[in-house]
């Protein structure tokens, strides 16, 4: 009996992954909404590289965590600077959840363990929806 509930968890793992590529393929044509990002921030200036941390020392999933976080943190600044505090809240948000999305994709490709795996999968679900949702409002309610 055990080894068959081990099969069948095993099995469901599996079946839950097989949809793995169209979920990470879809964040990845996810983009920030225009009109969350400012006017008056040149984030082309911005030094967000390495958080400070020689890259050389990195692992490649501390560089692809990096990456991820340093994009995050370029939009959240953007959204963060617009003057209606609404906007800047959502806008800041759907920089976030985009950053929960970049990390738990290094998770799905760097990680071992299923249990964390499929969370990370979940947290990519959950995630999209509520961008799709918040992106829906910045285009309704943002002039």
């Amino acid at each position: 009996m055990k080894t068959f509930i081990k099969l069948a968890s095993c099995t469901a793992v599996a079946a839950g992954f097989a949809i793995l590529p169209s979920a990470v393929s879809a964040q990845s044509t996810m983009a920030y909404p225009e009109k969350c990002k400012s006017e008056e921030m040149d984030m082309s200036k911005a030094d967000m590289s390495s958080g400070g941390m020689p890259m050389g020392d990195m692992t490649d999933y501390q560089k692809a965590s990096m990456d991820g976080m340093k994009d995050m943190h370029m939009n959240m600044m953007q959204g963060m600077m617009k003057k209606d505090a609404d906007v800047s809240f959502v806008c800041g948000m759907i920089a976030h959840h985009m950053g929960a999305i970049s990390m738990s994709q290094v998770e799905l490709k760097y990680g071992d363990n299923d249990e964390a795996k499929q969370m990370a999968q979940k947290v990519i679900e959950a995630q999209k929806k509520e961008i799709e949702e918040m992106s829906k409002w910045v285009d309704q309610e943002v002039k």
